[in-house]
């Protein structure tokens, strides 16, 4: 009889189920916070793990965060690795590129604090991470080649540059997550008010295809 692969050792089991809490937890500390808010004693009570443990796992508080940031920055790259548009007509497929941010950045909020406080802090984290710094953003190699068919049908125009779509994209949704509550305050207006929702991401994709659409 031949004898079947064993199971993943409960320890490994554990050690998976403990680092993804530790993250878990300490994404909203530090999305609430920010780095110098945020505390490693408050991170460890609020998880089923200890401060000697979270050292263990992880090193030190910078390179939790590092990690914190890692993994939010994993979320929206898996999406854009998964994305499939080359099969839909350019403009179609334009539409479908900018609404994937769109959704994923209302979904995560967590994930916009993150990059609005490592702005503020000047980038000074991404640097040191080797899965973040200097890799290219999968959704460039999409828009670069959805840009390239609409310009072959005639569609699109020569002269548009992905990172800026990219751009365009990104201020739009980040914008309309990050700036919610002072918008409400000035204008009384919920830019996630979900009877505004299907107005603003057709509006998304509407502004983008007016850009790259040739005259």
């Amino acid at each position: 009889m031949v004898a079947q692969p064993s199971a993943t050792p409960p320890s490994t089991r554990d050690a998976d189920r403990t680092r993804a809490e530790i993250l878990a937890v300490a994404t909203r500390e530090f999305a609430d916070k920010g780095y110098d808010g945020a505390r490693v004693d408050e991170i460890a009570t609020k998880t089923s793990t200890t401060k000697r443990m979270l050292y263990y796992y992880f090193g030190n508080k910078e390179k939790l965060y590092i990690a914190v940031l890692e993994q939010a920055y994993a979320g929206i790259r898996a999406l854009e690795q998964t994305l499939d548009v080359d099969h839909l007509d350019p403009a179609e497929a334009m539409r479908r590129l900018a609404e994937l941010t769109f959704d994923h950045h209302e979904a995560h909020p967590d994930f916009i604090r993150l990059v609005t406080l490592e702005n503020y802090h000047r980038a000074d984290h991404i640097p040191r991470s080797s899965a973040l710094s200097g890799r290219a953003n999968p959704a460039l190699d999409v828009l670069t080649r959805n840009l390239a068919r609409g310009r072959a049908a005639g569609l699109f125009r020569k002269d548009v540059d992905p990172l800026d779509v990219h751009m365009m994209i990104s201020a739009y949704c980040v914008f309309r997550t990050a700036n919610r509550h002072t918008w409400n305050a000035i204008f009384q207006r919920d830019m996630l008010d979900p009877k505004r929702r299907k107005h603003y991401r057709t509006m998304l994709g509407d502004l983008i295809l007016e850009y790259v659409t040739a005259r």
